[in-house]
Parts: C-alpha cells; structure tokens; sequence
C-alpha cells in the first residue's frame, strides 16, 4: 500500500462538522491507511459553547487549525479566502475537502482553485433555483470548481448534467454517493435514546412541533421574522400542539432587536412556547424523533424529518431538497400564515407517503472515501 493521501477537510457552520463525523468515521474505521485527514475550522460558526460540543459530541478529531473569522460581514468571505490560501499553502494537500453551501465551502472552492488543489465537494449537485439565496450561488460556483462532485441523489445528478456535467467523464468525477446524513441518522440513532431533553424541557413525545429558523433570508427581514412568529403562535393555538423551539443566538438577537414588543412578549411568555438555547446534535435527534411536525428552514432538518418519519413545513419558498416536496413528504410554506396552519392541519390528519429509497444505502461515506482513495 502507498502513502496515505493527505486530505485537507474545511468547515465551518455546525451542520457541516456534523457531515464531516461521517467521512472522518470511515476515514479512521476503513481508510486509515489510504487517506490522511487534516481538519481545518475557519470559524464561521465558533464558539465554545457550540461548535466544540459538536466535536465532542461526534467524536471527530479537533481541528488542527482555526482561522477565526466569526464576523458576519461582507469582507468574511474574502477573509477565509485568504485565510485558507494560506493553510492550503503551508500544507500541501493532496486534495480538498467541503460540504454543502456555505460562505466557509465558497471561500475554500476559489482558494483550492487558485492553488491548483483537486477539491471534492460533498452535496454537489443540489440546486433551489433560487439565486437569491447566497447558498445557491455557493453551490454553483464550488460544484464548478470540483474534481469529484459527490452527489446525495439521482436529482442532483441530473441538475449537474443539465449544467454540462458528463456523470461519465473521469474529471470532473460526478458520483452519485447517497447522503452523509443518512448515514449519521443510522449510526447515532441510538446514541440519541440517552438524551434527556425530553424530560428537561417538559415535552410529551408526539404532543409537540419542533421549529427552527436560522437562514438570513428570515431572520435579517423584520417583516419576515414576524410572520414567522406570528404564524408559529397562531399554529400553537390552532392545533394545541407545544412548539419547541432551540433559538439560534442570531435568530435570538435579531427577535430583541427587530420584532414588535408587544409580538415579542406574547411570543416569549406564551406558555406552550418552549424557547430553548442551541442543543447538540443527540438532543436535536431526540427532539425529531419525537416530534409531530417539523417546521424549519433548515436543508439538513429537512432530510432529518424524512429520515424519522416525520412531516415538514418548509419555512422557505423554495428547497434544494425537492425530492422531498415532490414525493409529498414536505410542504413549502414560506412565511405565509394561511399555508402553514393548513398544512400543519393536512399533516396531521393523513399518514405519510410510504418511505422511498431517496438517500442511498446509508454507506455514503465509504463511497466517497472509496472514490478518493482510488
């Protein structure tokens, strides 16, 4: 056996260290003496009372280096470029590794492209349609910066050959995977049984709906957010259902400072409202796993609902997850109030579609590393 390849892993929102346990857990398990992995963190999503806990959480190796850069400004981007050159530079890779759409996946895609550093991107593929979104614009330009684009369904396969993709060309290498986080949603399922947030929060399994809202394009609108909220608390009153809620601090700091007082305070001391900080990642598997609905903006909670069994209220106008509207397993519901209470309605009184093989067979990561190994 030769040298071990020397993979440069970069992330930097939480949802990505938590795509990444999957790879480093094959990596360590079945590829040690194939790949090297090395973990870089550029801060995007850093501090210590959430991106570490992840890391201990999943058991993946801390990062080697973090670069920091956590102010959410338009310079961040030209920032982690910079930040990353330089790390790609002093390591030497053989090969870069990104997930998903973020600012840390855009800045990582352009830095291994300019130092000439194959990059793989994982999630490739996906598209919203929607170039409004900056995630969109993420997705596209890191996919085209790609040697290996690791696709999580046949969907996104398809959306690269409409781009000029040939899935039977050697570089760029199309390959149709499956999805990390079905793996994750298999291996920590059980792990997930010992949490105890249930109890601490005082929810009844199947009593409540689990709600996340994070994505700028929600949380910077004031107009936005408050209908948002103003729907939640007008769905907690139509069903009866017990919304939980772990608040993502920017959500949170923008609710202080953009929202109506007088919204705010219903919002905050109703009492079937349960506002909780961010929770690790057993604990929101615990949440889901109970839960009766779900209603995000959120791609990864999207697929998790499904995973579990559990509908989903999208709290966006469009998804990169289409998969999962057109099967009728998800609902788009954006902001508008009417839409969320009627489908909230519609998926609690008929029974889910019988589940359909959208994801793989749970081994996405040995695919991937079994394609950067060869």
């Amino acid at each position: 056996m030769g040298t071990p390849r020397r993979m440069l892993t970069v992330v930097g929102a939480r949802p990505q260290i938590i795509k990444a346990a999957a790879i480093s857990r094959a990596v360590q398990g079945r590829y040690a003496d194939r790949i090297k992995e090395t973990i870089l963190h550029s801060g995007q999503h850093y501090d210590a009372n959430m991106s570490r806990i992840f890391f201990e959480e999943l058991g993946i190796p801390a990062p080697e280096r973090n670069l920091r850069i956590a102010a959410d400004s338009p310079s961040r981007t030209a920032r982690m470029l910079e930040g990353i050159e330089q790390v790609i530079d002093a390591e030497r890779p053989d090969l870069v590794l990104v997930y998903g759409d973020t600012d840390t996946t855009l800045a990582t895609a352009l830095a291994a492209s300019k130092a000439g550093i194959p990059l793989a991107h994982v999630e490739a593929g996906l598209r919203s349609f929607d170039r409004t979104m900056p995630e969109e614009v993420n997705r596209i330009v890191c996919d085209h910066c790609s040697s290996w684009l690791f696709c999580p369904t046949d969907t996104a396969v398809q959306n690269l050959r409409r781009e000029g993709f040939d899935p039977a060309a050697e570089l760029p290498k199309v390959v149709l995977a499956g999805d990390v986080m079905f793996d994750n949603s298999l291996y920590f399922a059980a792990l997930a049984e010992r949490s105890t947030i249930l109890k601490e929060s005082g929810l009844q399994p199947d009593r409540f709906a689990l709600a996340t809202v994070h994505r700028a394009h929600n949380t910077d609108d004031p107009e936005r957010l408050s209908a948002i909220l103003g729907a939640l608390l007008e769905l907690h009153r139509s069903t009866g259902l017990t919304l939980a809620i772990p608040l993502h601090p920017r959500t949170r700091q923008r609710i202080e400072r953009s929202v109506d007082e007088v919204l705010r305070r219903e919002f905050e001391s109703t009492k079937g409202i349960v506002l909780m900080p961010p929770v690790g990642y057993l604990d929101m598997i615990a949440l889901q796993r109970s839960a009766r609905l779900i209603l995000t903006d959120s791609g990864g909670l999207q697929k998790e609902a499904f995973f579990f069994g559990k509908p989903c209220l999208v709290l966006r106008a469009g998804t990169e997850w289409t998969e999962l509207v057109d099967h009728g397993y998800a609902r788009l519901v954006d902001h508008d109030r009417d839409r969320m209470i009627a489908g909230a309605e519609y998926f609690l009184t008929h029974d889910m579609p019988p589940a359909k093989d959208l994801f793989g067979n749970g081994d996405a990561a040995g695919a991937i590393c079994q394609a950067l190994s060869s």
